[in-house]
């Protein structure tokens, strides 16, 4: 699970902070709001990537708030997923095992389930700037479970793809997140994306958290005209809809 208690940091004179935060172990979350909001800083800070200025981060009980980030046992897929170029895919998928001492051969037959349930096996021997935004992203999702995290953080993980494309990216996330029964944590700014994959959700609103509760719930009563219009649906175009 991850627990947030009075984190606050900053970026030059933009500042977030959350008072309070709580995803249950093997809950899918997703925190919406617009861009500039904060969501992208608090998931680097989790990350590791920036540094929290006080409060405190557990994941899964651990206090991770000033830890190095390859000891926090947290997956992270940024937004444009981070793929080494210069590896394939296979050696992209094992790199975090194999920094960690262990062969390349045994860590592809110890993530055989993994490549298997991502249907990733086809592409193993393929260069990142061979594949296409849904097999990117596929791949940095399989490196990031690789390690067998204690909670995965995903940062606009469709925003990049065409909207079929995102459609099936977003169902293979909801459906491996529930077969690995992993916690998730997904930032996002769209009302149609969050409903796809999410248990709960989380809406920020310039660097605070201005309400969490399960989406029906906040679309319903929303606190606040900033996170009403957030939430409003809006209509989406789709492939021959005829919308512009």
């Amino acid at each position: 699970m991850l627990k947030i208690k009075d984190l606050a940091l900053e970026a030059g004179e933009f500042r977030v902070e959350v008072a309070a935060l709580e995803v249950a172990a093997g809950e899918y979350f997703v925190l919406l709001g617009p861009n500039g909001s904060g969501k992208t800083l608090l998931l680097s800070c989790l990350a590791g990537l920036v540094r929290a200025e006080r409060g405190t981060a557990l994941v899964a009980g651990q206090d991770v708030t000033h830890l190095e980030p390859r000891r926090r046992n947290i997956g992270y897929v940024p937004q444009d997923y981070g793929l080494f170029p210069h590896m394939d895919v296979a050696r992209n998928i094992t790199f975090a095992l194999r920094v960690r001492g262990m062969g390349h051969a045994a860590a592809l037959a110890r993530l055989a389930p993994l490549i298997d349930l991502m249907n990733l096996r086809g592409l193993l021997g393929h260069w990142p700037l061979t594949l296409s935004g849904g097999e990117r992203q596929k791949v940095s999702l399989a490196r990031a479970l690789a390690i067998r995290p204690a909670i995965l953080l995903l940062d606009e993980p469709v925003s990049a793809l065409d909207w079929p494309t995102r459609a099936e990216v977003l169902e293979q996330l909801r459906r491996v997140q529930r077969e690995l029964a992993v916690t998730t944590l997904h930032v996002c700014h769209s009302l149609d994306e969050a409903t796809a994959v999410a248990d709960r959700a989380g809406v920020m609103i310039s660097g605070r958290l201005a309400q969490t509760g399960r989406l029906e719930e906040l679309v319903a009563r929303p606190a606040g005209e900033e996170v009403a219009r957030l939430l409003r649906p809006t209509p989406v175009a789709r492939p021959g809809s005829g919308n512009a």
